[in-house]
């Protein structure tokens, strides 16, 4: 059976947008989103150093067979992310090293996996961001079956191709393509808020002087 591909129609993220948000993390553009658009924290990164910021291009696999991912990095432009619903099956790897250096030719600026993943030291190796929910040994179909660029569910949260996508030592935060603007605004003025904050502290100042005293009763 053929993968099939849900119709596109995003544009891609002005580069000046992109770049402003590499120094955005995970937890504050989450902040912005009134504290959601994570994925769930079983969803990481092989290692803590891996970063992760680029626009989405989804697929959807069934359990334990690749092949909808394999047609996404085809697809994919450089510097896109693929976000793969593996129906978070964690006993079949369904991305391991010949596919880390088809993605790397391609351009991906990294995967998102809800599922297993292999081969993890080429993976680092290659430098490639992953972040998946584990890692197994066990290979994975190859039957065709699968859909790229439709919405999906990863990790607890609605992905659409054009999203974007923010993954770093905490995790992964999704930003609906409309509210991109939005949450780059907010969130820059949140780490300016934070930074006076920060400074508050070093100065000698305290919490409770800056969100309110917390109330203690003794039992």
């Amino acid at each position: 059976m053929p993968v099939k591909q849900h119709p596109t129609n995003f544009k891609p993220i002005p580069a000046k947008t992109l770049a402003a948000f590499a120094d955005i993390p995970a937890a504050v553009a989450s902040d912005t989103l009134s504290r959601g658009q994570t994925m769930q924290g079983g969803i990481r990164p092989l290692t803590p150093s891996m970063k992760l910021l680029g626009q989405a291009r989804t697929a959807e696999c069934p359990v334990g067979d690749n092949s909808a991912i394999r047609a996404a990095i085809g697809l994919c432009e450089r510097g896109q992310v693929i976000v793969v619903n593996a129906q978070g099956f964690e006993n079949t790897a369904v991305f391991g090293g010949l596919m880390t250096l088809y993605a790397k030719e391609r351009g991906v600026a990294g995967l998102v996996i809800d599922g297993a993943v292999r081969d993890s030291e080429e993976i680092i190796d290659a430098d490639l961001p992953m972040f998946a929910r584990n890692t197994c040994p066990r290979g994975p179909r190859k039957s065709g079956d699968g859909f790229v660029d439709g919405t999906i569910a990863v990790g607890g949260v609605a992905i659409s191709a054009g999203d974007l996508i923010i993954g770093d030592a905490d995790g992964i935060t999704v930003v609906p393509y409309a509210q991109i603007e939005t949450c780059l605004a907010d969130a820059t003025e949140v780490l300016r808020k934070e930074e006076a904050i920060l400074e508050t502290l070093k100065q000698g100042g305290s919490l409770a002087a800056i969100y309110g005293a917390v109330d203690v009763e003794k039992l």
